[in-house]
């Protein structure tokens, strides 16, 4: 059973000097206060009635004081009548329970479930927001109290536990990372936006594990692409290598496109991922399987056939791990595949880019620009008024990939 009183604190205060009126609100032994912004001389409080005397304003302030207490113990009511006072667990989380049941807006001006949701709202994308909604449901799942956390809460302490809780079904290092740069995102907008001054990742490391590599060599992708596939792949390979020689185009981008985005002899569209008008030089390469396989409405027939990218997406990272030697074994003739490459993915393309061009010594921010990172000063000028360094990259490291040409 909590408790709430008026008292004078003394503690600390010099002779002669005010001292302030606060709450205290004590469960289960514990106690946390709470300042009514009210200050008197030790001589000016009735300890026994707790009520302020031989004090000029005595009337107003003893109906100030009386009005605050009356407020805090008909929230504490609330709270206990409705089951929610007995789930705090300390004297601390049942006082902001309290603050927040006065006063909602001032609960949730420090409240980080509350920022957090407001955040990821302004996320541009249905992806990227989707990503900070399954870290929520997380949190949910591991702290029955996250609604009714601060910035403050959410310290070292708690990313810790909150760590040991993905652990124990989210065995991957780098997926547990993912979720802590969505916590920690929000931790700098906070900070951004002075809701908060706490930061508990200057204690708290985020943990990497090194992941395996994502990229192809320049032999294997001169394999690649001129491997004997079988018919049925031939078209998933070739869309793979016209990804590479538009410098690594996102999916979304390539399947978005339409034949109106080629605009004197470039490719131009804004990038889904940034909102950023992006433009390519196409080169031959490109231009001959963009050729092949293009569209009516859209810049490729498979945006014309396919109502939804991502299934296509997924039918092309199966075929890509199919393309290698095959043999018939069994009186049946079974094929036994033998693949070249059996983690491939679409995403190894865009790494291939960069890991060539990096090899090719070419400045790190001509390949930012080549990958459409917007975000600094460098890269937006490449974009915007220097694209011929990003078109010149680009013809570098397709000579060098299909041609052995530096």
């Amino acid at each position: 059973m909590a408790t709430i009183k008026l008292y004078l604190d003394t503690r600390g205060c010099a002779k002669g000097n005010a001292a302030p009126v606060k709450i205290a609100l004590t469960k289960k032994g514990s106690t946390v206060t709470h300042s009514t912004g009210v200050k008197l001389l030790p001589e000016q409080w009735d300890k026994e009635t707790c009520k302020v005397i031989k004090h000029p304003q005595k009337l107003p302030l003893n109906n100030m004081l009386a009005t605050l207490q009356s407020e805090w113990q008909l929230a504490l009511v609330k709270l206990e009548s409705e089951g929610k006072a007995r789930r705090a667990r300390s004297a601390a989380e049942l006082k902001k329970m309290i603050r927040n049941t006065i006063d909602p807006q001032e609960g949730q001006q420090g409240n980080f479930v509350a920022h957090y949701k407001k955040y990821a709202a302004t996320r541009r994308t249905p992806g990227t927001r989707d990503t900070y909604w399954q870290t929520l449901r997380r949190m949910e799942a591991f702290d029955k109290n996250l609604e009714t956390r601060t910035f403050e809460d959410i310290d070292k302490h708690w990313l810790t536990g909150f760590e040991a809780f993905m652990a124990q079904t989210t065995h991957s290092e780098n997926s547990r990372a993912f979720h802590y740069r969505n916590i920690r995102a929000v931790f700098n907008d906070a900070i951004d936006e002075e809701i908060t001054t706490s930061y508990p990742f200057r204690k708290f490391k985020i943990r990497r594990a090194p992941t395996p590599k994502r990229s192809l060599t320049v032999e294997q992708l001169k394999t690649l692409a001129t491997y004997p596939c079988e018919p049925h792949l031939v078209a998933y390979r070739d869309i793979f290598m016209l990804m590479f020689f538009l410098a690594g185009i996102n999916a979304v981008d390539l399947f978005a496109a339409r034949r109106a985005n080629i605009v004197n002899g470039r490719l131009e569209y804004i990038r889904a991922k940034t909102h950023k008008l992006y433009s390519i030089k196409i080169e031959p390469e490109a231009a001959e399987l963009i050729e092949k396989y293009k569209g009516k409405n859209y810049l490729l027939f498979v945006s014309d056939n396919c109502s939804n990218y991502k299934n296509y997406l997924h039918r092309l990272g199966v075929a890509l791990k199919n393309i290698g030697p095959v043999k018939r074994v069994g009186r049946g003739g079974k094929k036994v595949r033998e693949p070249l490459f059996p983690n491939i993915s679409q995403y190894w393309c865009r790494h291939s880019w960069a890991t060539i061009a990096a090899s090719l010594d070419i400045p790190k921010e001509t390949i930012a620009a080549g990958l459409g990172h917007g975000g600094n000063t460098v890269t937006d000028i490449y974009i915007d008024f220097d694209r011929r360094k990003v078109d010149e990259a680009n013809r570098r490291i397709i000579d060098w990939v299909m041609y052995g040409k530096k």
